[in-house]
């Protein structure tokens, strides 16, 4: 994401997606990298161009926070980062460009530059490009498939624009058609997008919808998705999310089968909120992301051990869903049944309701439809007010519990939880959860 805030808009959302195949061409495709823990990041802060370099502090900070992925621009940096048990994500603006490949001078440059890197223990992804139109798909891939050659063990990461910007700027007749031409050329192993939900005013209506979107792409491609998730304020119509929020967005990404979580931002001028201000010192969603972060890690790690089935919304009426929306079919062997269908999402320019109601997020160990689900994560979609909920499922079972990483079978075939604000649970059926 270029700064400032030129591209994303007060209405719209910023994509991103990591490529991490090894050939180019549709025809073959070997995959080296893996995703290993799930992840957890910031955009801007420490280590990222032009802002204060990653220290041993820092690190420590990062570690608190639960923070896994961090920006590196130094192979010193990418060293410190391993030293505190963090991934780095190393971006150098002046070596790894796609005009560089046709001089074997500046070839050469990209070269000593992947050599130096690729054998440290930390080293996770090449950042290479922020928001490129269609135009540049054909270089970009170009210098993605040498760097997959040079280094075929990690990623190469391209940040896309958000599908409201207008063709012309992405280069595309429509977004479908940018994001699927990129899809095609790069080849990507991690999808990853950025949604901006929180407006002064209104939520923005398509948040689900646009959720729904990357995971189905993702689960079409056969790879994990991340998403970056706002934690600031940049424009007058934009409002600093509080704590209750930044949880009801962690929690909704995970309901869609998410294996990263990132946000906006660390700390940049003439941003609010963040996590840390300018001066590194912790601001009001700090406490919140220490606890949820870690509950993204643990709940991420276990919804990957099955397929991803999709999400379904219960609380409104049946043509009156939020955009992009599926409602909780009647049929559905996981339900809460206290919750009526008896709300109206009402919507426009420039506005658009809170959610409420839960969402559930199926999934499955050997199919994708619904009432093959064994395991579902409830999200109470209502950030302002905590919920107890009775889940009923189609036999006996078993609740995760995010701090301790643990199981727990209520030998029924329902269980109550008491969900915070925004916040979910991890239940599944006792036979299948992985233990």
């Amino acid at each position: 994401m270029t700064f400032p805030h030129s591209v994303v808009t007060a209405t719209g959302f910023w994509l991103s997606v990591v490529a991490g195949s090894l050939m180019l061409t549709p025809r073959t495709v070997v995959a080296e990298w893996t995703i290993g823990d799930p992840i957890v990041t910031y955009w801007a802060g420490p280590g990222y161009d032009g802002m204060v370099p990653l220290t041993d502090a820092v690190a420590r900070q990062m570690v608190e926070l639960g923070i896994n992925l961090v920006w590196t621009g130094t192979a010193a940096e990418v060293d410190l980062a391993g030293r505190h048990g963090l991934r780095a994500l190393y971006q150098n603006r002046s070596i790894l460009l796609p005009k560089y490949l046709d001089d074997p001078a500046l070839r050469s440059q990209i070269d000593v530059t992947v050599k130096e890197l690729r054998g440290k223990p930390a080293l996770y992804a090449y950042h290479i490009v922020d928001e490129p139109p269609a135009t540049r798909f054909e270089e970009l891939g170009r210098l993605v498939a040498y760097l997959r050659e040079q280094d075929p063990d990690h990623l190469s990461r391209i940040n896309l624009f958000p599908s409201n910007v207008e063709p012309p700027t992405m280069g595309a007749p429509d977004y479908s058609t940018y994001l699927n031409d990129f899809c095609r050329i790069v080849r990507p192993s991690l999808l990853s997008y950025d949604f901006y939900q929180f407006h002064t005013t209104y939520d923005h209506p398509t948040y689900l919808e646009s959720l729904g979107i990357i995971a189905t792409k993702a689960k079409t491609m056969s790879v994990p998705f991340m998403s970056f998730v706002q934690a600031s304020k940049w424009a007058p119509d934009i409002r600093v999310p509080n704590g209750n929020e930044v949880r009801y967005l962690v929690y909704t990404t995970l309901a869609h089968g998410a294996q990263g979580i990132g946000y906006y931002v660390w700390w940049w001028p003439n941003h609010e909120g963040g996590i840390v201000d300018s001066q590194g010192k912790p601001t009001a969603i700090y406490d919140t992301l220490k606890a949820v972060n870690r509950e993204f890690v643990a709940i991420a790690r276990q919804s990957r051990k099955w397929k991803p089935i999709g999400p379904f919304l219960k609380g409104y009426r049946p043509g009156k869903l939020p955009p992009g929306t599926t409602a909780l079919p009647s049929h559905s062997s996981f339900d809460i049944q206290s919750i009526p269908n008896d709300q109206t999402f009402h919507y426009g320019v420039n506005y658009g309701q809170p959610l409420r109601g839960v969402l559930f997020g199926f999934f499955g160990k050997n199919s994708s439809t619904l009432k093959d689900a064994t395991a579902a994560v409830v999200v109470n979609l209502d950030y302002s007010v905590g919920k107890t909920y009775t889940i009923k499922g189609p036999g006996n079972l078993s609740v995760f519990n995010a701090t301790t990483g643990e199981w727990r079978a209520a030998w029924q075939d329902s269980v109550t939880v008491d969900l915070p604000p925004g916040g979910g649970v991890l239940v599944g059926l006792t036979s299948a959860a992985p233990y």
